[in-house]
C-alpha cells in the first residue's frame, strides 16, 4: 500500500462536521468534479487534498493550526507551491464567494455556514479585490464550488486507485 492510499483511507469514517458524507467520500467527490471539469492534474490533486489538514496524521504534525493552513503546509514539500496554495486558499475562496455572489451563501450547507463565521465571515471589499487579483484565484474559486457540491452521498466519486496514481505521479 502506498503512503497516499493509506493517508486517503485514513479519511474513511472521519466525520465531516455533520455532513452526509465522510472525509474520504468528500475528497473523492471533489476530485471527480475537478476531473469532470477538465482541470489539470495539480488542480485535481488539490481538490482531492483540500481538506487533508483534517487527517489525524496531518493534525498531529500541525496541532492547533486551521485545517486549510495545515493542509497547505503538508502539501507544499510533497506537491509544490501551486497545490499547496490551492489547498490553503479554499477557505478564502468561500469567504470571497459569499462576499461577491449574494446567492452563494444560500447554497452553503448548514455546516459551511457555521464554519464561515469561525473562518472570518465574508471578505470585505478590499480583501475580495486582492483575492481576485491573485494568479490562482480562479482555480481556488472552482475548487471551492466543487467543495460545496461534494457532500452528496449519491454523487459520483473518483476511484481511490486513480487518485493515488495521480498523487504518486505528482509527488516529489
Amino acid at each position: 500500500m502506498t503512503a497516499w492510499r493509506a493517508l486517503l483511507e485514513s479519511l474513511a469514517g472521519l466525520p465531516y462536521g455533520g455532513e452526509a458524507v465522510d472525509q474520504l467520500a468528500h475528497a473523492l467527490q471533489c476530485a471527480q468534479q475537478a476531473a469532470d471539469s477538465g482541470a489539470d492534474a495539480e488542480v485535481v490533486a488539490a481538490a482531492a487534498l483540500h481538506d487533508i489538514g483534517r487527517a489525524r496524521s496531518v493534525v498531529a504534525l500541525h496541532p492547533g493550526v486551521p485545517h486549510e493552513e495545515a493542509g497547505a503546509e503538508f502539501c507544499r514539500p510533497r506537491f509544490g507551491e501551486r497545490v499547496a496554495w490551492l489547498v490553503g486558499a479554499h477557505v478564502a475562496a468561500k469567504r470571497y464567494l459569499v462576499a461577491t455572489e449574494p446567492a452563494y451563501r444560500n447554497r452553503l450547507s448548514p455546516t459551511s455556514v457555521r464554519s464561515l463565521a469561525v473562518q472570518g465571515g465574508p471578505m470585505g471589499a478590499v480583501e475580495a479585490e486582492a483575492f481576485a487579483a491573485m494568479s490562482g484565484a480562479a482555480d481556488a474559486v472552482l475548487l471551492r464550488r466543487w467543495d460545496e457540491a461534494a457532500k452528496d452521498p449519491g454523487a459520483s466519486a473518483a476511484d481511490l486507485g486513480a487518485v493515488v496514481d495521480l498523487l504518486d505521479g505528482l509527488g516529489r
